[in-house]
Order: C-alpha cells, then structure tokens, then sequence
C-alpha cells in the first residue's frame, strides 16, 4: 500500500527526548524563578559593610536577572543540542532489533523463508516479537514445503490416469477391432479414479481453509454409520470388525468427520492381514477432549515409515494399487480434518504388527459415560 512519506521513528523519539529534556529545563528555571529570584527585592537596600558578607549593597532582582538570562538561555541551548545528539543516538540503539524485524519481514516477502531474526539478548518487547516473527517463518516454511510437495504429488498422481485414458484411446483408433465394452470398462474405472483423487484434493483444499459450519457431532455415530457402510468391504476382505465406546460428543462438520471416520476404518481395512484380520473401532471420553481409536492387524511397520503415512500419497511401504488401494490421501486428509478441528493425530505401530490410529478432539459437555458395546 502507498503511503505518503513521514517523519522516521527514530526521528520522531529524538525530538521527543530533546522537546522532554526541554521542557524539564525550563521547568527548573521557572522553579529557580518563583521560589527564589522571585523574593530578591527590586531596589538596592543599603547595609552596613561590617555587618553584611555581601558588602554594603545587597544584589537587587534586574541586576541578577541581566546574569542569569544569558547563561539560562545558554543552558538550554546546550539542553536541546545534547538532547537531539543523545536522543538520535538513543533512539538508533533502541530501534536496531526493529530494523532486523524489518529486514527480516523484507527478505520473506521475497520468498527466501528460511531467514531468522535470531535477535540476542535477554526477554523484552522486541525480542517476544521477533521470537514469534521466527516461529511464524518456521510453520510458514514448512507449510510452504509441504505444498509445493503435495503440488508436485498432485500432478504426477493426476498425469499417470490421463495418460492411461489417452494411451486406451489411441490403442481404439489404431485398431478397430478392439473389443469395445472392455475398452469402456478401463476407461470407466481409469476416470473413475482420476474424479475420486480430484475430489479428494478439493476436500483437503476446503479443510485447510476451515470453510465449514461447526454443529454438534456425536463421534461415535460417525464411526458408527462408517463401520456399517464399509462393512461388506470388510467382508470381502475376511476382516473383522469390533466397534466398542462412549458418547463422544463435539463440534465440528458432521461430513468431515464422518469423512475422517470412514479413511480410517477403510484404511485398517485394507491394510491389514491377507486373511483373518480384525478392525477395532473405539470411541472415548477424557476431561476435555473425545477419543477415536482405530486399530487394526497386519504387517509390522518400520517405526520410521510410520510418521511419513499422513504425507500426501504415501501407501505404506509399497505403491501397489488394487480396487480399493484409494488415491493415496486417506490419512492426509484424516490428519487435515483433525488439524481444521483443532484435535491432534497419533500413529502408533504395533509391535507384532498393525497400526494403531488415535484421533483426539475437543469436547463440548461434559462426558456422558454410556457405554454401547457391540461387534460386526
């Protein structure tokens, strides 16, 4: 934004300490004035030279007045000079950490977010603002990072569908003869997936944006109405089950958290054991906050591999897709919806194998301990 130019801080502080300093010497030469020149008397008065220590006339009030102004107005002249010299120099040491917040805010706008103020010194005003101005280019940072990664994933994830639905067409053309309704099958499930990863990436766009309307939500209904719409998934895959908790009541998107839900029980489902695998599903209460527990069996996972699952199309250690491998933003989105509703995300691999995946998010009453155990 333009502005039209004005008188510098440093400037401004420097003539409010001389106009200070001023004003103080003046000040005390209008005490110096009424509490002592003013009851010098106004004509000479005559003593006796013996008697009197200042000789034979005492000092009247014009006389000292002709002595004391040049010097008074000396004095402050000398009072303004140091004043503007030592209020420049003053002001100069007290402004140096904002000129490095300000270098600082200039070399970000540029881009370079990797600079920090680094400001030295013990705890004052500068310093908690410099301090929280080096912590905002830290998430700043990595916020950034993170979505030029997820960019880059997003359109390789995008090219791959196009490029299979551009390869099936050419193969139509060049051979007539090609079998049409299974030509349509691969195209159908090719765009298919390519609508489900655009409509995922739409999600976590608007997710990140808190766009949503919070309303009261049971969590245990979500997770609820998730096991029971993935269950013949589950089925298919000889999985089991088991949903146990409380009444967890929040606030939030009823479709966001039900979307939440929904990625983790899918995700356990899948990435589970190739045969007689089990799903738990739990939901909790605690002092200020509900729990969604979702564990599941299957192979052991490095513990290293384990903070990378939440990062956009990470599928656990292999890429391989099946008819429900998704689109590779499960737990991304879990991990984005639990942040927009200001809960935490927790990754725990087991050790004889499985993940365990907990959600924990604010809570709006107090809990309500009623318990309705069941399994599927």
């Amino acid at each position: 934004m333009d502005r039209a130019p004005g008188l510098s801080v440093r400037l401004k502080l420097t003539l409010s300490y001389a106009g200070f300093l001023m004003f103080a010497g003046i000040l005390l030469l209008a005490a110096v004035w009424v509490f002592l020149l003013r009851y010098v008397p106004n004509r000479a008065m005559l003593y006796d030279p013996d008697d009197s220590p200042t000789g034979g006339v005492f000092p009247v009030r014009s006389a000292l007045l002709q002595v004391f102004a040049p010097r008074a107005a000396a004095v402050l002249a000398f009072v303004l000079v140091f004043g503007l010299m030592g209020g420049w120099i003053l002001a100069g040491r007290m402004l140096a950490p904002l000129t490095r917040i300000t270098d600082a805010t200039r070399t970000a706008t540029t881009g370079s977010l990797s600079h920090r103020i680094r400001l030295p010194g013990r705890k004052d005003e500068f310093r908690e603002l410099a301090d929280a101005f080096d912590a905002m280019l830290a998430r700043l940072e990595a916020h950034v990072a993170e979505q030029r990664r997820f960019a880059a994933n997003a359109s390789h994830e995008l090219r791959t569908p196009l490029a299979i639905s551009k390869a099936l067409i050419d193969v139509a053309r060049t051979d007539p003869g090609q079998d049409t309704a299974e030509l349509l099958d691969r195209l159908h499930t090719v765009n298919t997936r390519a609508i489900d990863l655009t409509e995922a990436l739409l999600l976590v766009s608007r997710t990140e944006q808190r766009t949503f309307t919070r309303e009261p939500v049971d969590l245990s209904l979500m997770a609820e109405e998730a096991t029971e719409t993935l269950l013949p998934l589950a089925e298919k895959h000889g999985v089991t089950i088991e949903t146990r908790g409380d009444i967890a009541p929040t606030t939030g998107s009823q479709a966001l958290l039900l979307q939440l839900a929904t990625n983790l029980v899918h995700n356990a489902i899948v990435h589970n054991l190739p045969e007689q695998g089990t799903v738990r599903v739990t939901t909790g209460v605690r002092p200020t906050t509900v729990v969604l527990t979702v564990e599941n069996t299957g192979e052991p996972l490095p513990p290293a591999l384990v903070p990378t699952l939440t990062e956009p199309f990470q599928r656990g250690t292999e890429r391989i897709r099946t008819d429900h491998a998704g689109v590779g933003l499960g737990l991304a989105i879990v991990k984005t919806i639990t942040q927009a509703h200001d809960g935490t995300l927790i990754l725990t691999p087991h050790p004889e194998g499985g993940l365990r995946i907990t959600v924990e998010l604010p809570a709006t009453t107090p809990p309500t301990h009623s318990e309705s155990p069941g399994q599927k």
